[in-house]
């Protein structure tokens, strides 16, 4: 998978699925996406609103919903996955569901896991979720038809990964 901005400072961004089918990578989807609001940084700290830029593997995913049928470890709680802006309509669904995206976590652990192997000032909880029509503070946000086909679609035994960042940055 890979999430491109076109701008360092910008929060709109694409997100493209690839697949390998026998030696070749073909695109299965691409969708709209926003992430951190200010943008991107190779060099992600706690509170920047900047998604960090770079590859991360993808190896839990959870939500407020029950499972959708994922093949990712899923983690239903909905205690954990709460709206960060719990009084504004357009967050109320933000958590639904998430892939958790592992920047600064343990991988094999819930999405909402608190541990920070790089440290608390390294920001973590970064994760692909539902999109509310606007940047984030750090996370990637799809349409809700963009997750429920990825949560679909994702396998650990295929190793996923997220490419992410702005256009500059890596190349494209």
């Amino acid at each position: 998978m890979v999430v491109y901005g076109d701008h360092r400072d910008s929060p709109d961004s694409t997100l493209v699925l690839y697949q390998k089918r026998g030696t070749l990578w073909q695109q299965s989807g691409s969708w709209p996406s926003h992430n951190g609001r200010r943008g991107w940084t190779t060099n992600h700290q706690e509170g920047d609103e900047r998604s960090p830029v770079g590859v991360f593997t993808l190896s839990d995913s959870g939500g407020l919903l029950e499972d959708p049928g994922t093949r990712l470890p899923y983690t239903q709680d909905e205690e954990a996955f709460v709206s960060l802006y719990p009084w504004d309509e357009a967050h109320q669904h933000d958590f639904d569901y998430v892939i958790a995206i592992d920047y600064n976590r343990l991988p094999g652990t819930r999405p909402d896991d608190p541990t920070r192997p790089l440290g608390q000032s390294r920001g973590g909880g970064i994760w692909l979720h539902l999109d509310h029509g606007d940047g984030t503070l750090g996370c990637i946000s799809v349409p809700k038809s963009a997750m429920e086909y990825l949560l679909h679609t994702l396998d650990p035994k295929d190793k996923p990964v997220i490419v992410m960042g702005d256009r500059a940055t890596l190349q494209l």
